[in-house]
């Protein structure tokens, strides 16, 4: 390989990644998403959520997350569109909204979960 062949490949490298770029809104909007991952009690209720769809009362349980601060954690969630709801009578369900997310709560499980419930 002669190096102009190695700047045509630059450039063109060069070219292709300023294609990749974000753009302003996809960036604002991954931004928000990942705001959610920097909170503990957030992580704990993906975490749970990563399996499937659960109502309110069961996410408390299963994250031990007290009913004010849970509430104030899934309305951050719901509002990022992180997580969406379905009412069911009383009960309000949630579920992770978007597979992006759902593949990211997976990959933090393996990197950093498996290897404690092993």
């Amino acid at each position: 390989m002669q190096i102009h062949d190695i700047e045509d490949e630059n450039i063109s490298v060069l070219t292709n990644t300023s294609q990749n770029v974000l753009h302003l809104e996809q960036a604002e909007h991954v931004a928000l998403q990942l705001k959610c991952f920097a909170n503990a009690d957030r992580l704990k209720i993906l975490c749970v959520l990563k399996n499937g769809e659960l109502c309110v009362q069961t996410i408390e349980k299963q994250t031990k997350i007290q009913q004010p601060t849970l509430s104030q954690q899934l309305t951050i969630l719901r509002k990022a569109h992180v997580v969406l709801t379905r009412r069911e009578g009383k009960q309000i369900y949630y579920a992770i909204q978007d597979r992006r997310v759902l593949a990211l709560m997976e990959s933090l499980y393996k990197v950093y979960c498996q290897e404690i419930s092993e």
